[in-house]
């Protein structure tokens, strides 16, 4: 019996959630910092008393 296959499936379930995750903050910073980022303004600007 291969030892690997005898998981447990809470673990799986926590590296899934764990790639998500990342995956998300990954795409958030890629939008905040990266070349789709040249398109956003800023609010602050736009109302300056």
């Amino acid at each position: 019996m291969d030892p690997s296959s005898t998981g447990s499936p809470a673990l799986s379930v926590a590296i899934a959630v764990l790639a998500v995750l990342l995956g998300l903050t990954g795409m958030g910073i890629y939008l905040a910092f990266g070349p789709p980022s040249k398109g956003l303004t800023d609010p602050f600007d736009d109302h300056d008393d």
